[in-house]
């Protein structure tokens, strides 16, 4: 079940990240779109390292880190 919420997460993560692109270069902000592409990817990272640890965690493994 974590690994469908995980899943649904990275995908509206990368919809957003897609979509602020689309806008930001429809400006001439490419820079800002890179930028927003960057944190997107950096939080959707995050969120299967905290995904992982937590599945970790249930299961009482010896080692928490992923």
């Amino acid at each position: 079940m974590k690994t469908l919420k995980l899943l649904d997460v990275l995908k509206m993560t990368v919809i957003a990240a897609f979509a602020c692109s689309v806008i930001a270069c429809g400006d001439g902000e490419a820079e800002d779109a890179g930028e927003t592409i960057d944190e997107a990817v950096t939080d959707a990272g995050n969120a299967v390292e905290d995904a992982c640890e937590d599945v970790k965690e249930g299961v009482d493994a010896e080692d928490d880190d992923c």
